[in-house]
Order: structure tokens, then sequence, then C-alpha cells
């Protein structure tokens, strides 16, 4: 993808990895970033080859919040100016959560406020034991970190999401990891086999139908009454029997045979 300028964009064994280059700024987030990073996931979303997706920073920080640049920018927005700058954003999140194929967010150095909303709604993260930091600063520059709460509450419960967004307190990727926030940590060293590792097991060993459909339901039974969540998942079950990655994978498993996905 030529014409993206803040995101890199590569593909190979089935991973796309999607890496924030502003490694200047610490990569952090403008209305640009915002943009280009929609438009690689959308990319990535289209294209076969691609089955599973590694987020990245370049350089030292994953991503290390807004550009300052932007924030004097946005400090004269009107109210409808920052509306719609917000709707990107929450567009942007939703975007990843929902994303048909896994995305993995890998940490190293700083992931704070929009930062760490970018690596709170992937599905997973992997993050460095001595340089990854997380955290929600938002509350001590008078902002909040509004767009990102439902997930964040979501993964981490109601009152460590409070803790996090009311101290604004950063934390390592052991008590990140502890909270729920991250999945694995391992050493600086093995951060990026570890996260290709993550990526090629779900690649070569998890139906790409099973996935996207995994991801749909989690998507949707979210906020659903217990009985309609049921409902749902019944019928999206009585689908995903009917797909060919479901008669494949049965009739490899009934006949011993290994399968390729």
């Amino acid at each position: 993808m030529t014409d993206l300028t803040r995101i890199k964009y590569s593909v190979d064994q089935r991973i796309c990895t999607l890496t924030l280059s502003r490694p200047e700024k610490h990569n952090a987030l403008d209305d640009i970033m915002v943009s280009e990073l929609s438009t690689a996931l959308l990319t990535a979303q289209k294209e076969n080859a691609v089955k599973v997706i590694l987020l990245k920073g370049e350089g030292d920080s994953f991503c290390a919040g807004a550009d300052l640049a932007y924030l004097q920018r946005i400090s004269k927005f009107d109210f409808e100016q920052n509306r719609e700058d917000s709707n990107n954003l929450m567009k942007l999140f939703l975007q990843i959560s929902t994303h048909r194929k896994p995305i993995i967010a890998v940490v190293r150095g700083n992931a704070l406020a929009g930062g760490c909303g970018l690596a709170t709604v992937c599905d997973m993260a992997i993050a460095s034991r001595e340089t990854a930091r997380f955290g929600y600063p938002e509350v001590k520059l008078g902002f909040i970190p509004a767009i990102v709460m439902s997930f964040l509450i979501r993964k981490v419960g109601e009152g460590k999401a409070r803790e996090l967004a009311l101290r604004g307190t950063t934390i390592d990727a052991e008590e990140a990891h502890r909270i729920g926030l991250v999945n694995i940590v391992v050493p600086e060293t093995e951060l990026d086999h570890a996260a290709t590792s993550l990526a090629l097991e779900l690649a070569r060993n998890c139906s790409g139908s099973s996935l996207g459909l995994i991801k749909e339901l989690l998507s949707r039974i979210d906020g659903m009454s217990t009985q309609d969540a049921l409902t749902y998942a019944a019928n999206l079950n009585a689908l995903t029997r009917m797909t060919d990655d479901c008669k494949r994978g049965i009739e490899a498993f009934l006949n011993k045979e290994p399968i390729k996905w």
C-alpha cells in the first residue's frame, strides 16, 4: 500500500503486520494516522491472503497517545468539529473490535491514552516485560478516556477500569497481565518471535471462518439479555455447521486426517 505515510503494511505467511510508523513522535495519534490505520485494516479485511493481523509500533514506543500538534489543533475546534473527530476514533476502535480477523497488539515501550486504547480493543495483546507501559493519563490533562471505556470495562472489569481512568496511573506489563489487559508477557528480546508464533498458531491451527464467526459472536452478544444472547448463539451455531470449513473439519476429524487451514 504505497499511499500510506504513517502506517507500514506487509503480509507474510498469512500474517498482516501493521506498523505505526512515526517513531520520532513515539507513534503519536492524529487524524491522519487514524484514517490510514482504518484504511489498512479495511485492506487486510478484504485480502484473502491475510488471516491474522499484528499491530506494532516502530521504534521505542507502541503509541504514546495523541500528537502534540494535533492536540493544539483540536483545542480550537467547536463542538461539531470535536464530535466528528471523536467519531472517527470511535469508528476505528469499533472496526478493530468487530474486524473479521484476529488482531494482536505487540507492545514495547509506552501504550498510553489513545495508544493504550488501541491495545485494549485488540483481541489479544503481547507485551515486553522490560519496557511495556500502559495507562490512561487523560484525567491529568483535563481529558477523559471516553471512547475506550466500554471496551476497557469488558476487558478488566469496572473496578479496575475506574481505577485506571480516575487515577491516571501507568502500570507495567506484569500488572497489565495480572488484571487482564495483556495476555502474554515475554522478554523484550523474544517479543517479535513470540508475536509471530502466536499469529502462526492461529493461522495454521484455526479455521478462518470460525475465527471470524467467534469475533462476530463476541461483538453481537455484548449487552444482550441472556435469552437473546442464547437465541443468537444457537442461530449462529446452526449457520456455522453449514459452512465449508465446518464440513471439512468434521470430515477430517472422523477420518483421523490432519487438516490444513
